[in-house]
């Protein structure tokens, strides 16, 4: 079936390769078509992102002048001497020269008639800001940053331009000086696989950065190259064509705030050479690489399949393995009181059902579960004659009840992975009024999960057996869980379980065992009989009758309520095992052998028959109890 299955599976790989081949064939023109604009949308794209930086580039030096004109003219409206205003234009020149941008050179100004320099240049005799083209373009914008024609310095050779606005006077200008390398270099990787060119101009024509820095000044609204420039204004940033030096061209153009445009020009031959030939090799390369992904996929996939596989296994087993490490735990704290089996696992369950009336998630009912199934684990540690007691325990005794919230927390606080196994086992037995024990915590201050247990916990204490009274009548459950609403308990989680006692009508939320357990002993020695009635003397729950042989085990077992069979082995007429056999015919109630047998083969086929233990005689009373503790409780 496997081999089936895996040649199913790489004939549909077979099938769907085929197809796509086929396809790829049928729309070989669509897709030449398709190249074609996608390659039109990435060159455009490569142009925009472009632009996009320039702009962010420009206008964060637009900012910065707006910036500083707005602390320059707070300082002329107060009357700041020109000394004050030429240290903060010292100041902030090197603050955005070295916090803010490397390329923002220096901020200067004519400042109420004086020319201030924030990096200290000292103009000569003849130098007359007002006629400076900075100073005539920061007038002409009247009030607006604008941009200056780039110049190339004469001492450092960078490509310079200033960014200058107008201030409140009407005469006052403030100016930066920007360096447009990063630009040029941004200009000069402006390509489309390697091919074409990239130029930014200004709306007059003016090459301000250029991929061949020679064409850098040139004025493109003459010659052959006006051509190019009337279509960069006509299409208002669309992508067209023209023809450029004999070549049929393909322009991309963007506008740089409002002011400049960046351009990328790539002949034709060029922008689609080889997309034909690229649709073949891409085919062919597909195959192959299809071919080889559908090859590790399928290794890979097996692969993950039976890691997958043996992961869930391991993971279903310590689930199962942790689930019965907790039930074990359980059990061996209730095991500490006779009277009320199953506290820990009926707690848990009324957990469970708050959290999930209150609307927790899945993981949530079972987080709160594993807490309460082990809120008790410190009484561990508390003697059994003072848990068993049957009467009313003195102040000392119930001091050491106490003990066991703090005893629970020291066990469980070094599981580091389930905290709140700790908390649920400290504090379940703090009020809601602030009186409990053993921190006194008041209200929300007590942990979420103890509260919920400690409703839980306290109908179970009302709704289960002890020594001195069986589970009370459910109405008056009822009466004290509404009593104390607000008092012992969280109102909001005892209302939830109010609601659950309302629904509860035949009241199957109770201890459902019976206070005694009906032990039937087989075995034709009375003597031996005579021996477990005496151990169970003094055992109030267990209950022992007695049977001289296997026939009349049967009769018993079919007229009367038997929690617990002791079954002797060699009889005379009917063995244990045939006894086992007619008695599994009418009922499945746990069945202990209790031999002089000492054959770990008969131990191995009773315990394939069902057997839950195998008694050797002669035996001990404290293991004959424990054994009888451990089946049935």
């Amino acid at each position: 079936m496997k081999n089936v299955s895996k040649r199913h599976y790489i004939l549909t790989l077979i099938v769907s390769f085929v197809a796509i081949v086929v396809l790829s064939l049928c729309t070989i023109m669509t897709f030449y078509r398709k190249s074609v604009n996608d390659t039109l949308a990435l060159a455009a794209e490569t142009v925009k992102q472009e632009q996009e930086y320039m702009n962010s580039y420009l206008n964060r030096a637009v900012d910065a002048v707006e910036v500083t004109k707005i602390t320059v003219e707070h300082m002329m409206r107060e009357g700041r001497p020109g000394q004050d205003i030429l240290n903060f234009l010292t100041n902030e020149s090197a603050y955005y020269l070295q916090d803010i941008d490397a390329a923002f050179t220096g901020v200067y100004g004519v400042i109420n008639g004086e020319y201030l320099d924030g990096i200290g240049w000292v103009p000569g005799g003849d130098y007359v800001p007002q006629e400076r083209a900075w100073y005539k373009a920061a007038v002409a914008a009247d009030g607006q940053p604008t941009l200056g024609q780039p110049y190339i310095d004469a001492q450092t050779g960078d490509i310079l331009m200033s960014v200058s606005q107008l201030l409140y006077d009407g005469e006052s200008v403030i100016s930066l000086d920007v360096t447009l390398d990063p630009i040029q270099s941004e200009t000069e990787n402006i390509k489309l696989n390697g091919q074409g060119y990239a130029f930014v101009c200004d709306k007059s024509g003016l090459v301000i950065t250029h991929s061949d820095k020679k064409e850098v000044g040139q004025n493109y609204t003459q010659g052959e190259m006006s051509v190019l420039m009337k279509g960069i204004a006509d299409n208002d940033g669309e992508p067209f064509q023209t023809v450029v030096n004999d070549k049929k061209v393909t322009v991309f153009s963007y506008s740089i705030v409002d002011e400049w445009y960046v351009v990328m020009v790539i002949t034709n031959e060029k922008l689609y050479h080889g997309i034909r030939k690229l649709i073949g090799h891409d085919i062919g390369v597909g195959i192959v690489l299809y071919i080889i992904i559908v090859f590790f996929c399928t290794r890979s996939k097996n692969s993950t399949d039976a890691i997958m596989s043996r992961l869930d296994e391991t993971n279903n087993e310590l689930t199962d393995l942790n689930n019965m490490v907790m039930q074990a735990f359980a059990k061996t704290i209730d095991a500490k009181d006779k009277y009320t089996k199953g506290h820990s696992v009926r707690v848990a369950r009324y957990s469970r059902e708050l959290v999930k009336r209150m609307g927790g998630t899945i993981r949530e009912q079972d987080e709160i579960y594993q807490i309460a199934l082990l809120h008790d684990m410190g009484k561990i540690r508390i003697p059994d004659n003072i848990i068993n007691k049957p009467g009313r325990l003195t102040d000392e005794e119930f001091s050491m009840i106490k003990l066991h919230c703090v005893n629970g927390y020291h066990i469980l606080k070094n599981i580091n992975a389930f905290p709140d196994l700790a908390v649920g086992a400290k504090y379940h037995h703090e009020r809601y009024d602030g009186t409990g024990y053993p921190s006194g915590l008041k209200g929300e201050n007590i942990p979420r999960c103890a509260r919920i247990i400690a409703v839980a916990d306290s109908y179970d204490a009302m709704t289960s057996n002890r020594s001195y009274r069986y589970a009370l009548p459910q109405k008056i459950v009822r009466d004290e869980m509404e009593k104390g609403k607000g008092s012992q308990f969280d109102p909001d989680i005892a209302e939830v379980m109010l609601r659950m006692i309302d629904e509860d009508e035949d009241y199957h939320m109770r201890q459902a065992e019976k206070m005694v357990s009906n032990i039937l002993v087989v075995d034709d020695e009375k003597i031996n009989i005579r021996l477990i009635e005496n151990i169970c003397k003094n055992e109030p729950l267990y209950k022992v009758i007695a049977a001289e042989s296997g026939k009349q085990a049967i009769d018993i077992v079919g007229n009367q309520q038997i929690d617990l069979i002791l079954l002797d082995i060699e009889m005379p007429d009917m063995d244990g095992f045939q006894t086992l056999e007619e008695i599994r015919k009418i009922t499945d109630v746990p069945v202990i052998f209790v031999t002089a047998y000492k054959d770990y083969k008969l131990i191995e086929r009773a315990r394939q028959m069902g057997v839950e233990d195998y008694i050797t005689k002669p035996f001990l009373p404290i293991v004959f109890l424990e054994t009888l503790y451990g089946v049935i409780g």
